[in-house]
């Protein structure tokens, strides 16, 4: 029988699952390690579920590796289902003190306030656009839906806006969209890497909002107006308790 996949993943696992990535998902174009967490965060969210058959051969590249044998087919399943557990379980918990075992998986300078942009490497100064690029590799999925969410909530396209900042390193001029993009700074992304537990948060008590059935409100049945009226009095309804 096969485990249950855990309900996060402690350090051990990541960095096992970090390994596996770069060995067999990266030269293939398939995603790093902070690409897939953005990835399985924007399934925590998405209008509609989607299974795994559908989204575990993008991790890859486009194709499921061949395993060596069944027990390391599973071992992956765990590690990825275990990496989504946590995606679900962060956005459910949302933005205030969230724990250090369900945070984004994104690599940060050690201490970022120390020194300037000056002082970072080019690499360094990308912060947070493997993990856009992954939850945008994710809405693709279901663009459709994304779509109409988005025609329906401003504050949708404004999450969108902040993590194409990401994504692209390029700033659209609100007031003026056909002038030169300008480029993100380093400060301005670390301000949309702190705000992305909230706006996952707020994707999520959407989510949940969208598809949670909704029952109208319905009087209950009463006697019909030639009914016998229910006081006992012999007479019908519309002559007697409804005509009050």
């Amino acid at each position: 029988m096969t485990a249950a996949a855990p309900p996060y993943l402690d350090e051990d696992r990541i960095e096992r699952l970090a390994t596996l990535l770069d060995q067999r998902a990266v030269p293939f174009k398939g995603f790093n390690l902070e690409a897939l967490d953005g990835f399985l965060t924007a399934l925590a969210v998405s209008p509609s579920s989607v299974p795994p058959e559908e989204w575990q051969p993008v991790v890859w590249g486009g194709k499921t590796p061949r395993w060596d044998s069944e027990d390391e087919a599973a071992a992956v399943q765990q590690l990825l289902m275990g990496h989504l557990n946590m995606a679900v379980a962060r956005v459910r918990h949302g933005d205030s003190d969230l724990p250090d075992h369900l945070a984004p998986l994104m690599w940060l300078p050690e201490d970022p306030e120390l020194g300037g942009e000056d002082s970072l490497r080019e690499d360094e100064l990308d912060v947070g656009a493997d993990w856009a690029q992954g939850f945008f590799t994710a809405v693709m999925l279901r663009e459709a839906e994304w779509d109409r969410w988005l025609d329906d909530n401003d504050w949708i396209e404004d999450i969108f806006d902040a993590l194409d900042r990401l994504a692209s390193g390029e700033a659209i001029n609100p007031d003026d969209p056909t002038a030169p993009a300008m480029p993100v700074d380093y400060r301005e992304r670390l301000g949309i890497v702190v705000d992305l537990p909230g706006m996952m948060a707020d994707l999520n008590h959407h989510r949940v909002e969208a598809l949670t059935p909704r029952t109208p409100i319905r009087r209950d049945d009463g006697p019909g107006r030639n009914d016998a009226c229910p006081c006992g009095s012999g007479k019908k309804y519309k002559k007697c308790c409804a005509a009050g």
